[in-house]
């Protein structure tokens, strides 16, 4: 109140009355702003080329695939012809008539349209596709199985180094079993997807289910073999950039990756971010770490009642995985003594986390086994973020716990030290 006396004096009632005029106005603009913003983030949705379907309806175009493709803004310009596009198509769906064998018992039950039927694509049958289109030369990947013919993206990169103008076709096969054929296009100096959707009505039958032109801001071939790209346009809540491995790890490496790192966060609690070992293993304790070592046991995702798990199950488990006491767990983990249970702490998605992969491995005189763990970080452009130690001591019975870590930061800054809730 003094300082309005103060003001008064000083400035005149006509000067302050202006002064706050402005200031209010300022903090609405802000306050607009900002909801706009907001809005805008919750509600756009970009348009999408939907072509050679004439069983194509509203329902159709909010098919659940994994797909980001069709959220992505598009071009209205394309770098290609109406005749390369028609090319395209051709080639594609006669890449997809090659593998309709698998998909004969298989159809999507939630989509428009479709019959019911199969709604799982298993990773044998992505694999079998993976390796089928692979025969017949063409690029192909999935999440599980090595990228067959990398060669071909190897040359369309060298192409874009050297400023010639090149394409090149990845088929990506979705765990929903659709199929996405991604043409990377290299023009003018310019850079593009053509993305073209396959999906498959019963006995196998394929068919265009849209196509969808974006610019691309940048891609990047890593000396480990990741091909990383990313649009000149995000979506909101989306990954910063897309990326595959071309050439696969050695397959010792990979189902070590599989068995002992897979499972683990680098961004929601500790285990790979800080250096540990039996001496201060209490420093990683935290709730939220239950969640994904029960993942690892079981192989199952963690359902819980009242949001409680029973101490017997906890200790049991994590006792088993971190050289650490029940005592140690009671201390650190939210054990609630007159339920005699865990409070279950979920464990929330954390946008664009790196992730580690085995690159070398001893197997030491003591039966316990030493990973070196590279941490990728794609949405940061890196295959080589940081690297870890792991020590690991399998079990007879399948188990194994961890014995220690320790990390060193090389091309970027380690994740932040998660904080207990």
């Amino acid at each position: 109140m003094e300082d309005v006396k103060w003001l008064l004096k000083k400035c005149g009632l006509p000067i302050l009355i202006l002064l706050f005029a402005v200031i209010a106005g300022v903090i609405c603009w802000g306050k607009l702003h900002t909801e706009e913003r907001k809005v805008a983030e919750e509600v756009w949705e970009p348009p999408v080329e939907m072509e050679n379907s004439e069983a194509t309806t509203e329902a159709d175009a909010e098919t659940s695939t994994e797909s980001a493709y069709w959220f992505i803004p598009q071009s209205k310009d394309c770098l290609i012809s109406d005749e390369e596009k028609e090319q395209l198509q051709s080639k594609v769906l006669s890449a997809a008539e090659s593998v309709s064998e698998i998909y004969k018992d298989f159809v999507i039950a939630d989509a428009a349209n479709y019959s019911s039927g199969i709604s799982e694509f298993s990773g044998e049958q992505r694999k079998n596709v993976v390796e089928a289109l692979g025969k017949r030369g063409l690029v192909s990947v999935e999440e599980d199985t090595a990228m067959q013919n990398h060669e071909a993206i190897e040359a369309f990169y060298a192409d874009y180094l050297d400023g010639q103008d090149s394409m090149v076709t990845v088929f990506e096969v979705q765990r929903d079993g659709l199929i996405g054929a991604v043409t990377f296009i290299y023009r003018k100096g310019e850079l593009q997807t053509y993305y073209i959707g396959i999906r498959w009505r019963e006995g196998g039958m394929p068919e265009i289910q849209g196509t969808s032109v974006s610019n691309v801001a940048e891609i990047k071939l890593t000396e480990k073999g990741y091909f990383i790209y990313a649009y000149e346009y995000v979506i909101a809540h989306a990954s910063l950039r897309q990326y595959w491995r071309i050439e696969p790890l050695p397959e010792d490496c990979r189902k070590l990756t599989e068995k002992y790192i897979s499972g683990l966060s680098y961004v929601n609690y500790n285990v790979l971010v800080t250096n540990w070992d039996s001496n201060n293993v209490e420093d990683i304790l935290m709730p939220c770490m239950y969640e994904d070592i029960y993942r690892i046991y079981t192989g199952e995702n963690l359902k819980t009642e009242d949001w409680k798990i029973s101490a017997e199950e906890f200790e049991k488990i994590m006792t088993t995985y971190f050289p650490v006491s029940v005592e140690q767990l009671r201390e650190h983990c939210g054990y609630d003594e007159g339920s005699n249970s865990y409070e279950y702490e979920m464990i929330y998605a954390s946008p664009y986390p790196p992730f580690g992969e085995v690159v070398d491995y001893t197997e030491n005189a003591d039966g316990t086994i030493t990973l070196i763990v590279d941490g990728v970080w794609p949405d940061y452009n890196s295959d080589l973020a940081f690297r870890n130690t792991v020590v690991v001591q399998p079990f007879e019975d399948g188990t194994f716990r961890y014995l220690s870590n320790s990390i060193e930061q090389i091309e970027l800054e380690l994740p932040p030290i998660a904080k207990a809730h």
